[in-house]
Formats: C-alpha cells, structure tokens, sequence
C-alpha cells in the first residue's frame, strides 16, 4: 500500500487527511454526548446526525461543479480554513439555549466537508496517476479510515471525560489547520486551471454517457442503504441476542478490524479483477455475514462475522471509488464525486430510518432479512449489465 506514499504531494495530502480526520473522529461520540448532557433529550442529540447530512444533500451536486471549475488545490485549502472556523463556534455552546450553535457549526464543518471530498477524489489520480498507484492510494486511504475508525472515538470519550468539550474541539480546528498547512505545501502546479465553462448540466451530460457511473450510482446507494438498516439494528441486537453494550463494542471493534484487513487485499484485486465481478463478490459476501452476525447468539459467531462485514464492506467502497476515478475524465471528476457523495448522504440517512422503522412494524428479523436480501440483489443485478468495458488499470 506505500507505493503512492513515494510521491510527495500525495504524501503531504495523506498526512493532512490522516490529522483532519482524527480531529473529526474524535467528535464522533463527544458531539452527542454534549447535547445529550445540555439537553438531555433523544429528539436533540439525534438532530446532531440531520445537521451533518443535510449539506450534501442539498449543495452536493452544485459543490462538484466548482471543484471542477476552481484550482483543486486551493478549494481543499479555503474547505479546511472554513471548517477550522466552524468548528469553534462550538466552544460557545454551553447551555441549553446556545445549542443552536452546535447545528450551525455541523452544518458549516459538512458544508465545507461537501466542497473538500469531490476535490480531493479528484486530486489524487492527478497527483498519483490511475494505475497502480491510484489503487495503492485508495487502499492506504481506506487503511487509515480504519484505523482512525478504530482508535478515535473511544479516545475522543476518554478526553471528553478528563480534558473536557471544548478540548476536543480546539483539537478538530487545529486539525483542519494541519491539513491545510501540508495541502498549502504541495506542488501549487497541481492544482486545476479554473474553467468558468464548467456546469451542472456538463456533469449530468458526462455522467449519463459513461455506463460505469450510471451503473455505479443505484448500485452503492442500495448497498449503503441497505448497510445503514443493519447498522442501526445493531445495538438493539446487540442488547437482545448478545448480552449488552460491552459485547456490542466487541463487535464493533471487529467490523474496525476487518476493515483495515479489507484495506490490505482490495490493493491487488482492485487492479487485477473487474469491477464488476469484484463489486457483486464482495456485496455479495457482506449480506451473508450481516445474515450470519444477526443470526448469531454469541460472540463465538458474532466476532467473525463482524470481521467478514469489515472485510468485504471496505472492498465494497473502495471498488467503485477506483472504477470511477480510472474512467471518469479528470475535468468531470468533480461533479461525479460530488453525485455521488450526495446519493450515498441520502441512501445511508434512507437506511438509517428504514431499518428501525420495518423493525418496530414487523420484526428486527424481518427487517435484517429484508436489508441482506435487497443486498445480495444488488449484488446480483451488477452482474447482470456488462458496464465495467474500461481497461481494469492503465498508466499514469
């Protein structure tokens, strides 16, 4: 996976992302933790989640054009320095009636998110070219998410609990100034010439002619749909079948394993199996252990199915990421990414709500049933269209 760290712009934005993403990590659990404590109402802490999604539902596609018709470089730079800012206005909410000011700052931070994501998914194959080195980078970036998955949001509750709320938030703002620190030194002639051309319906027109993207976008929002229903049946299962919370951070701690291992073995098949065998194999694979993980009554079974999840499930997102990055036009790139970021917002908040709902209406059997079913149909129906035509990996 350290081919692309050999390249020295990918190395400073690697290591920027690697700080951002720990500062952002650690607010995983702190965040609602915080209003939980401000307020202590359920319908509050969960307004925490629509904040950081209603951004990319609503600017995705218009952000995509201009990290398209702007100097990539520069806007990754401005998105940092914006949700470095965003951020403190956390710091001042510490009552009940400044609670607005923790929406308006998740709504700013994913804001600015929206604008940073579609530049850097189309930075790096200009940075690292779209053969092996784009999939070494993908694979390194999926190692790291992993990792920080893994490491930060127990660490982020440990220093809430000893250094306090507003530790961790000047932790994430100096973080997002780290990054773009080593964003500001790579190559200034990396960056994108600004195309004032450059429009929503050209992305639309490039989307709709590439069979790859159209096939792409219903099949990973199924998958992330149907993903997000089974993870939010994970705690009530966890409470029901396994024992309680400290079996269900076990499996936890599981899925964060078998993501760093997926990370490690989508390096070579990304390159050497077609996307569409590879995508259908691996969407595939994850419905069978989600079946096998809500099926099991111990964690003798859970923790391997818990593994198999992360194993597959991160091959799953990779894929598809580096199947559109080769055959995307890098002038287009932006507004693909961006699509595409906004549909997976959607589809994982869509998930997120219709699990526990056809849970409360039928059974949390029924309704893990019905996510693995609906996942191994996607599965199957990617199969079914030959739209992976492009060359698995080609040259810089």
């Amino acid at each position: 996976m350290i081919e692309a760290l050999r390249i020295r712009d990918f190395r400073l934005l690697w290591a920027g992302r690697v700080v951002s993403l720990l500062g952002s990590w650690l607010l995983v659990i702190a965040i609602p933790a915080h209003v939980y404590a401000l307020t202590g109402s359920l319908l509050a802490t969960g307004l925490t989640l629509a904040a950081e999604y209603l951004p990319p539902l609503l600017f995705g596609p218009f952000a995509g054009v201009l990290t398209d018709r702007w100097d990539r470089r520069r806007v990754m730079i401005a998105a940092d320095l914006f949700r470095a800012a965003a951020v403190t206005l956390m710091v001042f909410a510490t009552a009940g009636h400044s609670l607005w000011l923790v929406y308006a700052a998740l709504i700013a931070e994913s804001t600015g998110a929206v604008l940073f994501r579609p530049a850097a998914q189309a930075h790096i194959p200009f940075v690292v070219g779209t053969g092996s080195g784009l999939s070494s980078a993908n694979s390194l970036n999926a190692f790291t998410d992993g990792t920080v998955r893994l490491v930060a949001p127990p660490l982020g509750a440990a220093i809430l609990t000893f250094a306090g709320f507003q530790t961790l938030i000047w932790i994430d703002a100096a973080s997002y100034l780290v990054s773009a620190a080593a964003i500001a030194l790579t190559a200034r002639s990396a960056g994108r010439v600004e195309r004032a051309s450059v429009d929503l319906a050209g992305g639309w027109k490039v989307l709709r002619g590439l069979p790859i993207a159209v096939a792409l976008l219903p099949l990973t929002a199924v998958f992330l749909a149907a993903n997000a229903a089974l993870s939010a049946l994970l705690v009530p299962f966890g409470i029901r079948q396994l024992g309680g919370s400290e079996q269900i951070g076990l499996v936890v701690s599981a899925l964060g394993v078998g993501f760093l291992l997926g990370a490690v073995a989508i390096r070579r098949l990304v390159d050497r199996v077609r996307p569409r065998h590879l995508l259908a194999a691996t969407q595939l694979a994850t419905a069978v252990a989600f079946f096998v993980l809500f099926s099991s009554t111990s964690l003798v079974v859970a923790l391997p199915a818990g593994v198999a999840i992360g194993v597959f499930g991160s091959m799953t997102l990779v894929t598809p990421q580096t199947a559109l990055q080769r055959a995307v036009p890098n002038e287009a790139l932006g507004r693909i990414s961006a699509v595409f970021l906004s549909a997976e917002a959607l589809a994982t908040l869509i998930g997120a709500l219709v699990g526990p709902l056809l849970a409360q209406t039928l059974s949390l059997s029924a309704a893990v049933v019905v996510a693995c079913v609906v996942t191994a149909g996607g599965a199957l129906a990617g199969l079914v269209p030959k739209w992976d035509r492009t060359p698995v990996a080609h040259g810089k």
